[in-house]
């Protein structure tokens, strides 16, 4: 399985807002997309998850349960966190009883309480709607995970605790990711591969293959990897950053 763009374009009326684009991601692979604001990233991943049609190129995905979450939440407001969570799992015929239990199970796995499954989502505070927004991505057990920005909002504790969540599952069911960032220290915590965009049309500009496991990424290996990445000069054009002494 994988999730295949060659030479896709897109455009908004008479803007173009992705040109060329050419990435492969294959089964069990995370990758990043990072970038300045305004380069096309959320476009991509729209159109990796088939929420929009390319404008020019080719999109094949051979993945058969993916799955998003959005920079919001977006939770649906009349339902309570329980049945948000279960959503995907309604729409895929399960019982009640059943994704009820599996809804329980992942918010456990996430940190809510009994209580906090029987809120809706007003009263739940921000860090709770992310929670239980990737409770509802991670439900129907997705082969690839489409993440838009998932954890830009969060606290530092919180977001270590979705990290772990978050490779627990690629452990155990060898999900694939694509997640957008703007935190590349983010991006070398949790991808093998850091694909960098930038222009306006977007397009790619240079790729980083990151070969070290998850597990022995400590904080040290982390921040040194990361400076080392800015210091790429094709990194510092992307992010128009002035060049270093």
């Amino acid at each position: 399985m994988n999730l295949s763009l060659r030479r896709v374009a897109h455009r908004f009326g008479y803007q173009r807002v992705l040109e060329d684009i050419d990435l492969t991601i294959a089964a069990g692979e995370a990758v990043a997309l990072v970038g300045p604001s305004g380069c096309g990233k959320t476009t991509l991943l729209n159109l990796a998850a088939g929420l929009l049609s390319p404008w020019e190129g080719c999109i094949d995905c051979t993945f058969q349960r993916p799955s998003m979450m959005f920079q919001q939440p977006r939770l649906l407001p009349w339902k309570r966190t329980r049945d948000n969570i279960a959503l995907g799992l309604k729409a895929c015929g399960q019982t009640r009883t059943a994704r009820h239990a599996a809804a329980a199970a992942l918010a456990w796995r996430m940190g809510l309480t009994e209580d906090d499954l029987d809120k809706y989502p007003s009263a739940l505070s921000g860090g709770m709607q992310s929670r239980a927004a990737l409770a509802r991505a991670l439900a129907v057990q997705p082969d690839l995970l489409l993440l838009d920005e998932a954890f830009a909002a969060l606290d530092i504790g919180l977001k270590s605790e979705l990290y772990r969540v978050l490779a627990e599952e690629r452990d155990s069911r060898h999900c694939t990711v694509l997640m957008i960032t703007h935190d590349l220290m983010e991006a070398m915590r949790l991808a093998d591969r850091i694909v960098v965009m930038a222009g306006s049309p977007g397009r790619i500009v240079a790729e980083h293959r990151i070969d070290v496991a998850l597990a022995e990424r400590d904080e040290c290996w982390i921040f040194a990897r990361t400076a080392e990445f800015i210091r790429w000069p094709d990194i510092r054009a992307a992010f128009a950053l002035r060049e270093l002494p």
